[in-house]
């Protein structure tokens, strides 16, 4: 039965789980996306401004002359900015200091870089007017270039350096080699990265809400056959339809069907079980009235024929009870609880019956009635008649399971003896003869519903307490 109800149970956490994956793939495939584009415009502006700092090194080398280890530039240079008074670009000229051999190099590091950090630089364009390098600039080896960073009167500049030498032939081994340094305030091209990345981040954030809506209207769409599936399946459960009869798409009908083949199967079924115990008891009703009409059968007999109809009896009326009730209804404790107690109170007037804990109105049992009605009838009776004067019946609910425990106060069951009684025709010492059936019929019968029948000790009372646990799938 639990598994018709397992499917309804597991549509809201499908529901979640595709609302959550949708968030997911956006709220981590979207930001994933932006630093991507992030990073790649930064690196493509870098590209481009190193590119433009290498053109304009290549301009100021071209008027840039040497003659007799002197270094002649013009006054002015083509490119205006480098004549303009803190432009933000700069042209610096210094010693590349790569004529020393290697132990000369080796032998004076420190003094080399106190002299680096202190002289002047061979020239520097109209625009370095005023400022002073506090760091050693870069000194690439001749013919090579470096690009990177550089702190200029505490401000981050781009600095692109290339080292020459202009003497040619054999004199050029006494020749001194310089470095041509281009360098860009900083300020321009954070000004255009901070520019794209908020016009990223703006469109970004728009685009993530526009397909957060795209997303939650397309899976109000998608689930909502899901919604109606789940709906049917409520209704079958609360016994207002026998079948689902809703069209569906191609997945979720091949379900459907197989529910439906589900349920026609549990019907029939139930129905062929409570038939085939109708017939049986009609059929032996028969023959017993018959045996029960010998005038010469002992007073015993007549007590254990007695005692076999009313048991016919009995499973006559709970066979039709059950007729008409849908296996799949739940049905609330208490009607059945309530209904017990009243007639139990009449049977054994010396027992007082009464609630631990009462049954809420939500605390549904699903399955037949008369099952319910057969699992607690047979304890409650089978507490009354071992106990001293008090049974007390609980109803509570535990991590979903419906849990109803039945206790009194007699001489209880002994561990030894709680397997036992269970089998089908053993009885404890407590209970008399011939009610062993009955707890091996409830104990069936909870298995039957995926549930549990132990036997423990009544902390409460000091007698045995009998504990049904059944587990719950309820309708939302």
């Amino acid at each position: 039965m639990s598994s018709q109800r397992a499917p309804q149970g597991k549509l809201n956490s499908l529901r979640v789980r595709l609302i959550l994956s949708a968030l997911l793939l956006i709220l981590l495939l979207l930001p994933t996306i932006g630093f991507a584009l992030n990073n790649a415009f930064k690196q493509q502006v870098m590209t481009n401004v190193r590119e433009q700092l290498s053109a304009y090194l290549y301009s100021v080398l071209a008027v840039a002359e040497m003659d007799d280890g002197k270094l002649y530039m013009p006054e002015a240079l083509l490119e205006n900015q480098f004549n303009v008074i803190g432009s933000g670009l700069y042209a610096v000229i210094d010693s590349a200091g790569d004529h020393r051999t290697e132990s000369d190099r080796q032998g004076n590091n420190q003094i080399e870089s106190e002299r680096q950090a202190s002289v002047e630089p061979l020239w520097s364009s109209n625009s370095f007017l005023g400022l002073n390098i506090t760091t050693p600039l870069p000194h690439p080896k001749v013919g090579r270039s470096e690009f990177g960073e550089l702190m200029l009167e505490q401000q981050p500049h781009l600095i692109y350096s290339f080292s020459v030498r202009f003497s040619p032939g054999e004199a050029q081994r006494q020749s001194a080699p310089i470095t041509i340094h281009i360098i860009k305030d900083l300020d321009g091209v954070a000004q255009q990265l901070n520019a794209f990345s908020q016009h990223l981040w703006s469109w970004l954030v728009v685009l993530m809400l526009v397909l957060l809506a795209i997303q939650f209207a397309w899976l109000a769409w998608t689930l909502k056959p899901l919604a109606r599936f789940r709906e049917e399946l409520g209704q079958v459960q609360r016994g207002e339809a026998e079948q689902l009869s809703g069209h569906y798409p191609n997945e979720l009908q091949a379900v459907a069907k197989q529910l439906n083949t589900l349920l026609s199967t549990e019907q029939r079924q139930r129905s062929r079980y409570r038939n085939a115990l109708s017939d049986l008891a009609h059929s032996l009703k028969t023959p017993l009235a018959v045996i029960q009409s010998q005038k010469d059968l002992s007073p015993t007999s007549l007590e254990q024929v007695g005692q076999i109809n009313r048991t016919i009896g009995h499973q006559l009326k709970r066979a039709q009870s059950a007729a008409g009730n849908a296996w799949h209804l739940g049905i609330k404790v208490s009607l059945v609880s309530d209904k017990l107690l009243r007639t139990l109170v009449k049977i054994h007037p010396g027992v007082a019956l009464s609630y631990g804990k009462a049954p809420e109105e939500n605390q549904i049992f699903y399955g037949d009635q008369s099952d319910l009605t057969e699992m607690l009838g047979n304890l409650l009776d089978n507490a009354c008649k071992a106990a001293r004067g008090k049974v007390m019946l609980s109803v509570d609910t535990d991590n979903g399971k419906l849990i109803i425990s039945v206790e009194d106060d007699g001489a209880g069951v002994s561990p030894e003896q709680r397997q036992l009684i269970l089998e089908r025709g053993r009885r404890a010492d407590t209970y008399e003869k011939g009610h062993g059936i009955g707890l091996a019929i409830a104990g069936d019968l909870v298995q039957s519903y995926q549930g549990e029948l132990t036997i423990d000790s009544s902390a409460m009372l000091g007698g045995a307490k009998f504990i049904l646990s059944f587990p719950q799938q309820f309708a939302e």
